[in-house]
């Protein structure tokens, strides 16, 4: 291997990146036919960008809104962007949903409605339901972001307190065609899930909304409870009438950019052993998972041999319990760290592929054999900074942090670990 540790994880990361970037993809999954007109809208971190790259490959009159995360935008010239905030809705989330929403209510049978879709829409997309407001679905998603909910449990009590997610989109657009493209966030890409499915059939229920806010003790006001208690609450169902003129497209997905990432690797030399894109659960409980097989590699050569790249995607979560400075990365790469504890034949990386780690100003951080003697030096308790959430803070004193900036997609979390056959 010719490349350094650190520059090679670098360069698996901008693989998977460019493999689930619409600039590069979307062309290929457009109709043939791109001569007539159509009203665009949508909603998530990469629609800037997927407008973008729409109007470089349509031949026909474009019209319409996507609304993305402040700092995504792109420059369009027939789509509007309007930038809004994440992961907590605020006012102009709430003001272009209602836009959007009141665009396609009035559309015929000769309409065409191309739908772009990605991960973040849920909170940029926010049109609260009657007798919801604004408030209720910023606490509530707060509530839900720090308790450990899956992402499939935050999207199904966020369609069921929406007026446009779960097909009441694709209901709202009847009897217009609807094309919607998507990049896929989510483990297991369902299509129900990547934005609360704002042009698709959900299969939940209501009740599984109000199971979820009691599981994971999330306090709502009695109208909220009200309302998921009434028949009006229930989503636009698989198979309804409302979705017939409806096409689905998956233009990336998690998978993809593994596969990109993989093919890299095998390119560098290296075995791989992908652990798959729908790994789901506690940030530090998975990155224990991890660390036991990289030691196990390391150390036995089972199940592969060293040199090599353990890759995996899907989404963790952290149940928030300290003040720190997180994102699930960081979270998720400390607690490898404390697992690996120094060993020096291993490094790792862990990044969201949308360029924002949580909340934060970084994509994720990158762990190194010298990194817990760093933070030795000055002092610093990794078990401390894991049990206060602040991945953030003991990435940013050991010179680990990695900022891209916001990469216009998303595909998820993307975690690299590094096993060479002898130190460097």
């Amino acid at each position: 291997m010719s490349i350094a540790p650190q520059q090679l994880l670098l360069a698996l990361f901008n693989s998977a990146i460019k493999a689930a970037h619409p600039r590069d993809i979307l062309a290929q999954h457009l109709p043939k036919d791109t001569n007539k007109r159509a009203v665009v809208i949508g909603a998530g971190k990469a629609a800037a960008s997927m407008a973008q790259a729409l109007e470089a490959h349509w031949q026909g009159p474009l019209s319409g809104i996507v609304v993305t995360r402040y700092g995504h935008g792109a420059d369009t010239k027939q789509i509007e962007v309007v930038e809004a905030a994440h992961p907590v809705p605020d006012e102009t989330g709430h003001a272009v949903a209602k836009r959007i929403f009141e665009l396609v209510s009035n559309l015929s049978v000769d309409d065409t409605v191309i739908c772009l879709i990605s991960g973040g829409g849920s909170s940029l997309l926010s049109l609260p339901a009657p007798g919801i407001t604004l408030g209720d679905k910023q606490q509530i998603n707060k509530a839900l972001l720090r308790s450990g909910a899956s992402i499939g449990e935050v999207n199904c009590v966020r369609k069921h307190l929406s007026a446009i997610k779960g097909g009441r989109l694709a209901q709202a657009c009847y009897s217009a065609t609807i094309h919607t493209y998507a990049i896929s966030d989510v483990p297991g890409d369902d299509a129900s899930v990547i934005a609360s499915g704002p042009t698709v059939g959900d299969a939940t229920t209501s009740q599984q909304a109000l199971d979820i806010l009691e599981r994971y003790h999330i306090s709502v006001g009695e109208n909220v409870t009200t309302w998921l208690q009434s028949a009006q609450s229930e989503t636009i169902k698989p198979g309804d009438s409302a979705l017939q003129n409806n096409s689905f497209t998956l233009i990336a997905t998690p998978q993809n950019s593994l596969d990109a990432a993989q093919q890299l690797a095998q390119e560098a030399g290296l075995s791989t052993l992908v652990l798959g894109d729908k790994i789901e659960g506690e940030a530090k409980e998975v990155a224990k998972d991890h660390g036991v097989i990289a030691l196990k590699i390391a150390e036995e050569g089972q199940p592969i041999k060293a040199p090599c790249v353990i890759l995996s995607g899907g989404e963790t979560t952290v149940t928030v319990n300290g003040g720190g400075r997180g994102g699930r990365n960081a979270e998720f790469l400390l607690s490898l760290a404390i697992t690996l504890s120094g060993h020096q034949h291993i490094y790792a990386l862990a990044c969201d592929t949308d360029g924002i780690d949580g909340t934060e100003d970084n994509a994720g951080c990158m762990l190194t054999p010298h990194t817990l003697g760093n933070a030795r030096e000055l002092g610093i308790d990794p078990a401390a900074y894991l049990a206060n959430n602040d991945g953030y803070g003991f990435f940013e004193q050991t010179n680990g942090l990695i900022k891209t900036g916001p990469t216009c997609t998303n595909v998820n979390d993307f975690r690299a670990i590094l096993i060479l056959d002898k130190p460097i």
